[in-house]
């Protein structure tokens, strides 16, 4: 099975077909968050503390880190909040950047192993991100989207993440470490949306041997009720054999569906993490042993 192994300085994690499902948390990323991106462009790093505390405490098992602000010195940025959270959390991370240089400062300063978010099918772009992945040692996202744009034909897609693996291991990097996103499309907006990523979520698995992840909330795009839609999504798509995504984990329905198929799938060994997550807190009178008082004495 495959296994892509991650790190901070002191702490591992895997995502893996045979091991429970891993939550990279989306939070600290100030797209559409406009006070964020502020202070982030003005050095004031609070909300991204606050951000990687809570989801940490959540369930994310990782946290992806994003500093896309327009007008800013992204690299700049990118290292700093990397190294912040790396003093608040041992939770390995995902270096979330579309230009080169922002992420080579990220990666110049991590310590351990992180996952690179990400790479596309772009011949361009290959052999700009890949080399520097190999450099440092990462595990890197294939997007399934080559100069052609993102393609509704999921054999298109499969094809480009193909080519991403094929080319990554000519840059001595493993399929272990190519982590590749199917690019989920809203079924909102096409009716076999959903239908079609399952199925290739399949043969990423099958066929390619590869880990899977995907932006989770993208499913829903566009309807009511995201959450639950997004949660349905997840329980489906982890039985097909994706293994990680990035999402928010403070939504409590994804986070209750991703335990629940953790379950199901045998990877949650005597319920363990479910009852932790679930169990009805024991009143303080019953864990002493019965109702409040204790036995009642026999008069007469």
């Amino acid at each position: 099975m495959t296994r892509t192994v991650l790190s901070s300085a002191s702490k591992e994690i895997v995502i893996g077909f045979d091991v429970p499902f891993v939550v990279i948390g989306e939070r600290i990323n100030p797209t559409g968050r406009k006070l964020l991106a502020a202070e982030m462009k003005e050095g004031d790093y609070s909300r991204v503390e606050a951000d990687a505390l809570a989801q940490v405490r959540a369930g994310a098992q990782m946290l992806d880190i994003n500093a896309g602000i327009p007008m800013a010195d992204e690299p700049r940025i990118l290292a700093e909040c990397i190294q912040l959270v790396q003093g608040l959390t041992d939770t390995p991370l995902a270096i979330d950047s579309s230009i080169v240089e922002a992420l080579e400062a990220g990666l110049s300063v991590y310590k351990g192993k992180p996952l690179v978010n990400s790479v596309t099918g772009e011949d361009e772009v290959l052999e700009r991100v890949l080399p520097l992945v190999a450099k440092y040692g990462a595990a890197v996202v294939a997007i399934s989207n080559d100069e052609t744009g993102i393609s509704e034909d999921p054999d298109e897609r499969y094809a480009v993440a193909k080519k991403i693996v094929e080319r990554a291991e000519d840059f001595g990097i493993p399929r272990a470490d190519v982590v590749v996103d199917p690019l989920v499309m809203p079924v909102g907006a096409m009716d076999s949306a959903g239908t079609s990523a399952l199925n290739l979520i399949r043969r990423l698995r099958n066929e390619l041997g590869v880990n899977t992840t995907c932006g989770a909330s993208n499913v829903s795009f566009g309807l009511p009720n995201r959450h639950h839609m997004n949660a349905a999504f997840l329980s489906m798509a982890i039985g097909a054999g994706m293994t990680s995504a990035i999402t928010n984990p403070l939504h409590d329905p994804e986070m209750a569906a991703v335990r629940g198929a953790d379950v199901v799938m045998g990877h949650d060994p005597h319920c363990k993490t479910w009852i932790k997550a679930y169990r009805e807190p024991v009143a303080e009178s019953e864990g002493r042993g019965g109702r409040r008082g204790g036995r009642r004495r026999r008069t007469g």
